[in-house]
């Protein structure tokens, strides 16, 4: 007896398809892509990448996280959209791949002495914070759970080893370490008690210096050879 092909109502085929609409479309398509290099964008950024306006964009996003693409994170008075996880990242690579396009790269239009390094509250943002914390991650000094950053046997003999006080930094009653998304980068820092004591720590061992009286943070030679993450 013949196979009998599946029909749309078929739930795992239904499902592709409905997926495969979402991406289909040419604005969600654009927006989709321009998330590709790891960064947030605000839907302000996203409808202008997508060439339509604002309202039109707020039905695009509906269905993008309804399909579980993308996903929203909120910062200060900001919403920003990123990519849900990895495997939409790798379908989404994929697809370029057969189309034969490759994803336009994110230029931010941050002052450029604040890029590399600038306070964030009381903790570091910048590029110096993400690659920080990309390395803290890596290496397996932070547990990721669902908002929040645990740090690991790892993670305290790394930080004693710098000459902090790991137990002083655990009694604060605030979130102890939680990623905080960077202005600039669009990707997470360390935020939390941790950030601030991260901070406090480069200035006191004169490893990242002030700017006068900006937010710009300078990392000295001394700073590049202590936190080097290669």
């Amino acid at each position: 007896m013949p196979d009998i092909p599946p029909t749309v109502d078929d739930p795992v085929d239904g499902q592709l398809a409905a997926v495969a609409a979402a991406i289909g479309d040419p604005a969600r398509a654009r927006m989709l892509c321009s998330l590709l290099d790891g960064c947030a964008r605000t839907a302000t950024e996203l409808a202008a990448v997508a060439d339509i306006g604002a309202s039109t964009a707020s039905s695009h996003f509906s269905r993008l996280r309804e399909q579980g693409l993308v996903e929203q994170a909120t910062q200060g008075k900001h919403r920003y959209y990123r990519l849900a996880n990895p495997d939409v990242a790798a379908a989404l690579e994929a697809l370029l791949v057969v189309a034969g396009v490759r994803a336009t790269p994110f230029k931010p239009h941050t002052p450029p002495e604040l890029c590399e390094a600038r306070t964030c509250y009381k903790h570091m943002a910048g590029a110096v914070a993400v690659r920080l914390h990309d390395a803290f991650l890596a290496r397996g000094y932070l547990h990721a759970g669902t908002g929040q950053y645990a740090l690991t046997a790892a993670g305290e003999d790394y930080l004693r080893d710098l000459g902090m006080d790991v137990a002083t930094v655990h009694t604060t009653r605030r979130s102890f370490a939680h990623p905080c998304l960077d202005w600039s980068a669009r990707r997470p820092h360390i935020g939390g008690a941790l950030g601030d004591a991260l901070l406090a720590h480069f200035l006191k061992r004169k490893w990242v210096e002030r700017q006068g009286h900006t937010r710009a943070l300078r990392l000295t030679r001394s700073g590049e050879k202590a936190l080097r993450f290669e």
